[in-house]
């Protein structure tokens, strides 16, 4: 991987985090957030997913439960009352972030 990928690599699992506790207001299972966050450019690996969902639930933003009358069981993730606390936090402060990135980035033009 080159280091424009790596670059790309690292800025979407710094916003990971975001968009799972976005998708994660409604119960959704692992392979359904794959799914979706693919759907929205965010194409994540089972690997970088869970682990995240790992720590979201032990920092208790976001609450699991198994699901077991279906053909399989599942594992449902959904943010607690914290998460959504956090969601709105986190969602604040990206915006900041990008608005001052996106004056750094007109100053010096776009050319780059």
């Amino acid at each position: 991987m080159d280091t424009e990928h790596k670059l790309i690599a690292e800025l979407r699992r710094g916003v990971l985090q975001i968009a799972s506790l976005a998708l994660m207001r409604h119960p959704a299972y692992g392979y359904q957030l794959l799914k979706d966050l693919a759907a929205h450019g965010f194409e994540t690996e089972e690997g970088t997913l869970y682990p995240v969902l790992r720590r979201l639930e032990q920092q208790g933003l976001v609450r699991s439960s198994w699901e077991t009358s279906g053909a399989r069981p599942r594992k449902y993730y959904e943010t607690t009352s914290a998460g959504r606390t956090a969601l709105h936090d986190l969602l604040g402060e990206f915006e900041e972030i990008a608005r001052g990135l996106a004056t750094l980035v007109d100053r010096g033009g776009r050319d780059v």
